[in-house]
């Protein structure tokens, strides 16, 4: 049995047999018949059963790549992936063959987002907010901590495992030693205005902090965890009306975005960040190419 005739009957057991939506059988039909069409063109004719069953790793690999070429997200590829499974687990319950090379193949990845920046004036405003409802040691400790995330691209995970021997103060030009992820260490600059907003915290913090304790803590004088500090971002955010991408990790986003917009060179940054591959650092420059796109479009005369 011919290709066209083979989808033709698993089309009608999804509607019939599995009562498919109508939706889900024109996705089917169109990726299926796409895969079909492209291996008539790929094996020279149009393939049977026979054919089916004997393609390979490879066969299926050019025709993802042929999907990929055509311009398809990989959600798109996916679908239409899982689509084509779907087809050879009929053929294998009707008669067969089976081909394992369908099963065997992984998913197209999906690429991660590319991080959303805030504005400069936004990330400085974070920095520099006063909280009217916190108190105000809790308000100079948020703005410490944002400091840190924006001002020396930290992760906050990493800003929350500093001690009080480790805060970067002003006097002092030493780069601050961070812990990353893997237990990795880094060594990064810190800016002035970053020590003066550490400074004013610990000024004010009701605690007596030893030099192994956490540098920053709670109402209750305990470490300060990741979803404390996510959960007064939101609080600021909402008294600031900035907009939902605004997290204490888009203040890391931010760091990066606006260096990399400012001149700075890719392998600094990713240095800055601790990212151990430069293709995680490489994401930035979509954002800044995004950026000045948008400017583009809003000031050239001919946009």
């Amino acid at each position: 049995m011919a290709g066209e005739r083979l989808l033709d009957a698993y089309l009608g057991w999804l509607g019939g047999q599995r009562r498919a939506a109508a939706a889900t059988v024109l996705n089917y039909r169109r990726d299926v018949a796409g895969f079909l069409g492209f291996l008539t063109v790929h094996l020279g004719a149009e393939p049977d059963r026979r054919a089916l069953g004997a393609l390979g790793e490879a066969d299926l690999r050019a025709w993802l790549a042929h999907l990929a070429a055509k311009g398809l997200a990989p959600t798109s590829r996916a679908r239409a992936l899982a689509a084509v499974r779907g087809f050879f687990r009929f053929l294998a319950r009707t008669g067969g063959p089976e081909n394992p090379a369908a099963a065997a193949l992984g998913s197209p990845r999906r690429r991660p987002p590319v991080p959303r920046a805030l504005a400069e004036g936004d990330a400085l405003l974070v920095t520099e907010a006063i909280s009217a409802e916190a108190a105000p040691w809790v308000a100079a400790r948020d703005r410490a901590i944002a400091a840190l995330l924006y001002g020396a691209g930290l992760r906050i995970a990493e800003a929350l495992s500093l001690t009080r021997a480790e805060a970067p103060l002003p006097g002092s030009e030493a780069g601050l030693r961070v812990r990353g992820k893997g237990g990795k260490e880094r060594v990064v600059p810190v800016l002035p205005a970053v020590r003066e907003s550490v400074a004013a915290y610990l000024a004010l913090c009701p605690h007596r902090l030893a030099p192994g304790d956490p540098l920053f803590v709670g109402v209750r004088g305990g470490r300060l965890n990741q979803r404390q500090v996510r959960a007064a971002m939101i609080a600021l955010r909402r008294a600031l009306g900035l907009p939902e991408h605004a997290t204490p990790h888009a203040l890391r986003h931010s760091f990066a975005t606006h260096l990399l917009a400012g001149g700075a060179d890719l392998r600094a940054i990713q240095d800055l960040l601790g990212h151990a591959s430069l293709s995680t650092t490489q994401r930035y420059t979509a954002v800044d190419a995004a950026r000045m796109m948008a400017v583009w479009r809003k000031t050239h005369p001919r946009a």
